[in-house]
Parts: structure tokens; sequence; C-alpha cells
């Protein structure tokens, strides 16, 4: 069955790539004519430009889901309007929305139509977690972790997006890492934040400290800061080994006893071919296999806790 792709950007260049991988027919909708001729000559799929708002007057069809990939202001809106269409199933781009207050009304939204909404935190779908996963399953699960999501601020600046966006960066890019964090470690029961400092694109806060306990019982903690240097990263610890996500497509390991850092050979071939994680996640959704996902009512209740963790 047929399903929609919505936008036509970089980011649906590669949904598209992985879309043609796994034979899955599709349709894609954009909206300008200059993003159209450059997914077309990416891919070499056709578009339908003027906009999701336009083509769903003329067409009362409903596919078998769709993969909402549009600018992050945009996300809530194509989303809403896929579920008026009467669709039930959706990927959507993170995190949802651009602030808290949308995550809340397209989680409204998606209890309203009975659908299934799912945020692509591809990242979930690494093949350096899923190797991860499955030696922490063997050693007992998780007993801490602790992770940095340090934003390169003086490059943000620099980019064409909107005000709103940039204000709102934590959950908007952020968020990637501390997905992973919480879904390899647990989702925080309790939660102790702190905030501090401030930038012309994100005056609210530029550095971040906290820590807590998770649902799984394992400690955390978590440190960035957006004015200084330094990248994203996680690290879990179990009874015998302490693993290190620095790029978090990649996995080391330390074991118990040593300190040498090893690097583990990952079957990541799929990874490399297509954006990390994403077949895998496309594959998934495509497939009805929800398990990994984070939904809309979990990115909710997630969002009360970003909040905090951003000093929003």
């Amino acid at each position: 069955m047929k399903y929609w792709l919505i936008g036509a950007g970089l980011m649906s260049q590669e949904y598209a790539k992985v879309l043609v991988a796994q034979k899955i027919d599709f349709l894609t909708i954009g909206r300008s004519e200059k993003s159209a001729l450059e997914f077309e000559k990416k891919t070499g799929k056709s578009v339908i430009t003027g906009g999701l708002e336009k083509f769903l007057k003329t067409n009362p069809s409903t596919p078998a889901g769709a993969i909402v990939s549009v600018g992050v202001d945009e996300l809530k809106s194509a989303t809403v309007q896929l579920l008026n269409q009467g669709i039930k199933k959706i990927l959507v781009e993170k995190p949802g929305g651009v602030d808290c207050t949308e995550i809340k009304e397209l989680d409204d939204a998606s209890k309203k139509c009975n659908a299934k909404v799912l945020l692509a935190y591809n990242r979930r779908f690494f093949s350096s977690v899923i190797k991860a996963k499955e030696m922490l399953q063997e050693d007992g699960g998780v007993l801490s972790f602790q992770f940095d999501f340090t934003e390169w601020g003086h490059e943000i600046e620099k980019l064409d997006k909107p005000k709103k966006v940039l204000e709102n960066w934590f959950l908007a890019n952020s968020t990637h890492v501390s997905d992973m964090a919480f879904f390899m470690g647990g989702r925080p029961k309790e939660l102790n934040c702190y905030v501090s400092g401030s930038l012309k694109w994100h005056q609210r806060s530029s550095v971040f400290s906290g820590s807590g306990v998770s649902d799984k019982g394992a400690l955390f903690s978590y440190s960035a800061n957006w004015g200084a240097p330094g990248r994203w990263g996680v690290e879990v610890l179990s009874k015998s080994y302490r693993y290190f996500f620095r790029p978090l497509e990649k996995l080391s390991i330390q074991k118990k006893g040593s300190v040498a850092i090893e690097e583990i050979q990952l079957n990541d071939s799929i990874d490399k071919e297509f954006k990390p994680g994403l077949f895998l996640q496309t594959k998934a959704f495509i497939e009805n296999d929800f398990l990994k996902f984070c939904d809309m009512n979990e990115q909710y209740q997630n969002s009360i806790f970003y909040k905090k963790i951003a000093g929003y």
C-alpha cells in the first residue's frame, strides 16, 4: 500500500532513499519548486508541489501511513492535517512540535483521532544502541548513566532557523541525545535540574547540569555548555562494563579492572549505506513494529521533564 512522505527537504531525501531500498510505494508532497527539483535530482522521484493543505483539498484518499519530514515549526500543523484526513499511522520527525504546548496539542489530537503517532528518534535504532542493549541485558542491566548534550552555539547562531525554533533548541535538537540516554537507562522518576547563562539566540539558558533516578532504578547525571567546546556523548555503566557512545554511532567499552577502552566492531553496514538508524526505524514503522518507538503520549510526558532540564 502507498505511503505519503510529507516534505521534500534533505531529511526527506534520506527517507526516500530508504523507502526505495525497501520497495515501498510512496508519494512525496512538498511545497516549493526549488526543494522539489533538488529532491527529484537526488532521488529520481517526483514531488507534488504546492504544500500539504492544497494537496488534501483535492485528494480525499487515505494512505497506509505517512512520514512527516518538514521544518520543526511545521511538524504539528502538518500532522494534525493528516489526522483530520483520517490517517491512523504517522511517523513524525522529532520533536513533534516547536514547543511543549504544541507537543501537548498534538498528543491530544492523536488521542481524539485514535491514531498512532510516533516520533522519529532514529538513534534508538542505531547499531551501537542495539548492540549495547544486548550486552546490557546479558550483564544485568543499567546501573547508572550520564550524557552530554553540548551544542556548538557559535555555529547554531548562524543557522537560518525561525526564532521560535532557536528559542526551543533543546527540544528541537538536544532531545536527540536525551531521548537516546533515557531510552537506554530509563525515564526520570526523580529529577534535579540547574541552568545558568544566556545566549543571544537562546536567552533562557546556555549551561546545564542535573541528576536523578530513572524508573529502572539507575542513577543518572547530565551536563552541557553551549558556550564552550564539546560534543554529544552518552556513557552507560553496568556491573562489568562502561559503554561509551562518542560519537553516538560508535560503541566502545571499558572492562572492569582495566583502563583500556576498546571499540566494539558493529554489524553497521546498513548505518553506513543509509542515514544511521533510519533504515531500521522506517522498516519497523512500515511493519507496525512499534515497540522501540516513542509515541506522542510518551513525548508529552517527556516534555514535562525536558522543560525542567532546559530551563523553559
